[in-house]
């Protein structure tokens, strides 16, 4: 993974969150916070969305085996 910046409808794309619920989820300091990069842009690391994805595979798979 690398250091890419990704934006809002990519962050969407592959968690397959709204844009309400990525940014209910930062709020809620279960998010990767992102970067500004402008007045009103901002972008995600995208090995931090990756990585948010992993874990939350990993939380479903550890509440399986409970």
């Amino acid at each position: 993974m690398s250091n890419r910046l990704i934006r809002i409808k990519d962050v969407m794309d592959r968690t397959g969150l709204a844009r309400s619920t990525v940014y209910k989820y930062i709020s809620l300091g279960q998010f990767p916070q992102p970067i500004k990069l402008g007045t009103r842009a901002v972008a995600w690391v995208e090995r931090e969305v990756e990585a948010w994805i992993c874990e939350s595979i990993e939380r479903r798979n550890e509440a399986v085996l409970k």
